[in-house]
């Protein structure tokens, strides 16, 4: 058997129909502020960020095997970057931040020489430690308010309207430019090697992966998506506060989201942030008991569903809107259609007599 009559193959029919929907559903939205309500914009911003957010722990935790839950470090870190740009050096807050997440992204270089010290719980516990130095250490500026905070007062100029609809075209853009970013890193031979280090970090450096640098390179970019989550946050927002800002809330949504969607799958945290942006909605009035109904929720899909609601459906139907595994297919046209995993392909070639020397 020629191993020349099979491809590798990535996409798929519904991947492939998915990026013209979601071209049209971007273009659509792109409009919604020409006819929209100023809340429905408001509703999209919070969203975004959500799944922004947790679209990076999932980056660094689901596919580079790094569980941390003081990501708000960054997410903070990146909102008071682009208050004090835009308050005290006079820089657009939109054009703000971008830079407030590029800030992030570089304090996080000096952050991961602690935080690599340790493995395991401890690396959680730690960065959960170093998050908490962030929140003291700008709770003593009084420069940005303190303790108590301060207000972007950048955005007193501009009107209402034309701030509510910049933010929205930001938010919107951030929210592709994730998913764009991600799904071709994790396609590319370095997500391959992420996945390798995730599952085994001895045998992924023993074929010859940078182990060190590829880990510095995730926490880095999640790093970055983080304090861009915070800098569009707060720009929302209009205030800031450390407690607001470096609040472990913001990691303890972002794992219930991607635990919900499917951690390990890009579509995870989008259908995570749908679901708890819902939740938190509707059912956020009722008190305790709407934290009570959020544990509910988490125990009972960690229980029945153990790879979240996308991973069940992926599983029981086959829905992969953003593939990144790679398969074997037959070259000839009238098999051309039928794919498989690469270890069934192997399989099948090992029962064939002349398979090894092939």
């Amino acid at each position: 058997m020629n191993p020349r009559t099979f491809d590798v193959v990535r996409g798929t029919d519904a991947s492939r129909s998915l990026l013209w929907v979601a071209a049209v559903l971007v273009i659509g939205a792109a409009t919604l502020p020409l006819w929209g309500e100023s809340s429905w914009m408001r509703e999209f911003v919070e969203i975004a960020c959500y799944f922004i957010f947790a679209m990076m722990w999932n980056l660094l935790a689901g596919y580079g095997g790094m569980v941390s839950i003081g990501q708000q470090a960054f997410f903070g870190f990146g909102g008071y970057v682009m208050l004090m740009l835009g308050n005290f050096a006079g820089v657009n807050p939109f054009v703000a931040i971008p830079l407030g997440a590029l800030a992030a992204a570089l304090i996080a270089v000096p952050v991961s020489f602690v935080a690599f010290r340790l493995a395991g719980g401890y690396f959680a516990i730690g960065t959960w430690v170093i998050a908490e130095v962030f929140r003291l250490s700008f709770a003593n500026v009084s420069a940005v308010g303190g303790g108590s905070g301060t207000t972007l007062t950048a955005l007193r100029g501009i009107e209402r309207a034309t701030r509510e609809s910049v933010t929205y075209w930001m938010a919107l853009a951030c929210v592709v430019a994730a998913i764009a970013l991600v799904y071709l890193f994790l396609r590319s031979k370095r997500g391959l090697a992420l996945l390798a280090i995730r599952d085994n970090e001895v045998a992924a450096e023993s074929q010859g992966i940078p182990v060190a640098r590829m880990k510095l390179a995730v926490y880095v970019v999640a790093a970055f998506g983080a304090g861009l989550a915070g800098a569009l946050y707060f720009v929302g927002n209009l205030r800031i506060s450390p407690d607001a800002a470096f609040s472990v809330n913001w990691t303890a949504f972002a794992i219930f989201m991607v635990v919900i969607g499917g951690i390990g799958r890009i579509e995870g945290p989008l259908v995570g942030a749908l679901i708890f942006w819902a939740l938190n909605k509707f059912l956020s009035d009722y008190g305790t008991w709407y934290l009570l109904g959020l544990g509910l929720l988490a125990i009972v899909v960690t229980i029945f569903f153990k790879q979240g609601l996308w991973g069940y459906a992926q599983q029981r139907w086959g829905w992969s809107l953003f593939p990144t595994q790679r398969r074997l297919a037959l070259r000839d046209p009238a098999a051309s259609k039928r794919s498989m995993p690469a270890a069934r392909v192997a399989e099948k070639l090992e029962l064939h007599p002349h398979a090894k020397h092939q």
